[in-house]
């Protein structure tokens, strides 16, 4: 069964030119917490890779950008492992994009909102609900906040799972969206929140095309699952053997030279250089990645 939370597959239904109906609808879901007004329109950016330099040569790599109408920058992140580290990473997405906006001499009143949606299939972060959002607020007086320039939303899926358990508020724009997102939702109700969203119909027909006719792009997505399978074996043997943490944050050289083969044997296969970033995390050229064997 395929995983809509899969990255890959993730960007193809939400972060291509095209997937613009079901993008601004899961938004729209997203932010009505917070907001009376839906947005009508949004573009997507399609290069999500920030220069490899930003972070020592590390690829910094975002599920999917989009820019809405406000002028306000929306990145969105899946993150299926606990790595230990969503809320600072997320951090460092929203303070780049935020910063990377103010050319010299402009005034800083010209820097966009921007908004960082992530999903997670772990519990994280310690609230009730399931959805949480999260802005520059005084400490005591929890009512005053200090900017709505910068906005962290996470959607815990683990959360979901439990409160789901009681009650699915149909009515609720974000939930059917969280439905639609758990692979291990019952097919009628999949079928029913379906039927209830223009939207979620959309990103649905999107999703049945990639899994059951682009051959190409199956292949693409079974070769992103092995090598997470990989990265996960690679990890738990670790952990048996005492020497987890060094893996986990990816800094160990036997990990990156798996990563470079790995890289080398998709590139031999024929397969996009911007794919193969994509999938495996790593930024390189194709001569880097030749010299580095």
């Amino acid at each position: 069964m395929y995983d809509p939370l899969n990255n890959f597959l993730f960007y193809k239904v939400f972060g291509e030119k095209g997937d613009e109906v079901q993008l601004l609808g899961f938004i729209n879901a997203v932010l009505g917490k917070t907001r009376e007004d839906k947005f009508t329109s949004v573009e997507i950016l399609e290069n999500k890779s920030f220069m490899a330099d930003i972070m020592g040569g590390k690829s910094c790599v975002l599920d999917v950008r989009a820019k809405l109408e406000s002028g306000a920058m929306v990145n969105i992140e899946v993150q299926l492992r606990n790595q230990k580290n969503i809320d600072r990473r997320s951090l460092f997405y929203l303070s780049k994009e935020y910063a990377r906006k103010l050319k010299s001499g402009r005034d800083y009143i010209e820097l966009p909102n921007v908004i960082s949606i992530n999903i997670v299939n772990y519990d994280f972060p310690n609230t009730r609900n399931f959805h949480s959002s999260f802005r520059l607020r005084e400490d005591t007086e929890h009512e005053i906040i200090l900017t709505d320039a910068l906005e962290i939303n996470f959607i815990n899926m683990v959360k979901y799972r439990k409160q789901r358990k009681d009650k699915i508020n149909f009515e609720d724009p974000l939930c059917r969206w969280v439905l639609w997102f758990d692979k291990n939702s019952p097919p009628e109700l999949l079928e029913e929140v379906v039927k209830m969203d223009t939207a979620i119909q959309t990103a649905d027909e999107r999703f049945a095309h990639i899994t059951n006719i682009d051959e190409e792009e199956l292949l693409a997505y079974e070769r992103y699952m092995k090598y997470e399978c990989d990265k996960t074996s690679e990890l738990n043997y670790a952990r048996s053997e005492g020497r987890a943490e060094g893996l986990s944050e990816g800094h160990t050289e036997g990990r990156l030279i798996r990563e470079r083969e790995i890289a080398r044997n998709m590139l031999a296969e024929g397969m996009a250089h911007d794919l193969v970033q994509k999938i495996t995390g790593l930024s390189f050229s194709r001569e880097q990645l030749t010299d580095n064997k």
